[in-house]
């Protein structure tokens, strides 16, 4: 059974879904981010609107919580979504580092909806010359310098 602060950001986080279709900003997505029971981020499908195809909701909500944190971490925090997150919202997530993520529909739903993820799933799993889009690594001379660099660094962050 779902815990009744999180079926309100839930209901929250579809009701930017919604909003963002009604307006015209882009897929039935949304997301809010909470910290200590306050919200501190929001964000919708701004896709189509925007021009931007990581204008996903996560990616938004993530965006605005850690502006207004001031931190590019969201140490705990709990991530509201719409839907199950898509593969670039999930590498995001993972590299934002919330408490948790609750969602409300699933990938299935969404891909009956005609927004299916599954080929990027399997494309990740693929060697990179295998995939529909073909990536090739290719060694250029300096390129390991900024690792170098990085790694003598002393005052660096490291996320």
């Amino acid at each position: 059974m779902i815990a009744e602060n999180d079926a309100i950001f839930l209901k929250m986080a579809i009701a930017l879904a919604k909003e963002g279709v009604e307006n015209g900003k882009g897929g039935p997505f949304g997301c809010v981010i909470v910290k200590d029971g306050v919200v501190i981020g929001r964000g919708c499908n701004g896709v189509t609107s925007t021009n931007d195809p990581t204008a996903h909701a996560e990616v938004m909500a993530i965006r605005d919580a850690c502006q207004r944190l001031g931190d590019y971490q969201l140490t705990g925090c709990v991530v509201y979504a719409s839907c199950e997150p898509c593969p670039m919202c999930l590498g995001a997530l993972y590299w934002a580092r919330p408490d948790r993520v609750v969602y409300a529909a699933s990938r299935d739903e969404a891909a009956d909806a005609g927004f299916d993820d599954a080929f990027i799933y399997t494309e990740i799993n693929l060697p990179g010359k295998g995939r529909k889009i073909p990536f090739e690594h290719e060694a250029v001379e300096g390129s390991e310098e900024v690792f170098a660099l990085w790694k003598e660094k002393g005052n660096r962050k490291l996320y």
